[in-house]
């Protein structure tokens, strides 16, 4: 069964933390899919990966990448979910996505404003109705 855990931030850092988190997953050898709300902000956060920090480097490539995204550990997209993919799901939109349960985990990060944690207070209840094992992480101010 999928294993759902939420990151509440107290701030508005989520971009960073994403990348933190997607750096810890690809260290440990596991492939990750980043679900964003549309290309805008998959470009986004294709260009964070790249230049977060100068030690680090991820493999990665957008959905609209037309080659290479089987070999990639790290796909970021907002259209279809990757087939290539299916351990870890970083979930960036509003709402659950309807094949999150073929992932081994689902990791949903909820930013410091209050819009962000309603979304995130009614997908925490859609995985918990469901009976999905649910963890809350409180992340602090960095």
């Amino acid at each position: 069964m999928t294993q759902v855990d939420f990151y509440i931030l107290e701030d508005d850092s989520r971009d960073q933390f994403i990348c933190r988190l997607t750096e810890k997953i690809y260290a440990q050898g596991k492939t990750v899919y980043i679900h964003t709300e549309g290309d805008e902000q998959s470009r986004h956060i294709d260009q964070l990966l790249w230049s977060f920090q100068d030690s680090s480097f991820i493999p990665h490539h957008t959905d609209c990448d037309s080659e290479g995204h089987e070999k990639s550990p790290v796909e970021i997209g907002s259209g279809e979910l990757s087939e290539h993919h299916n351990e870890v799901l970083i979930n960036l939109q509003t709402e659950v996505p309807l094949i999150f349960s073929r992932f081994e985990r689902v990791a949903e990060v909820i930013q410091g404003g209050e819009a962000d944690r309603v979304f995130g207070r009614e997908r925490f209840r859609f995985y918990r109705d469901r009976g999905y094992p649910l963890q809350s992480h409180n992340i602090p101010i960095k």
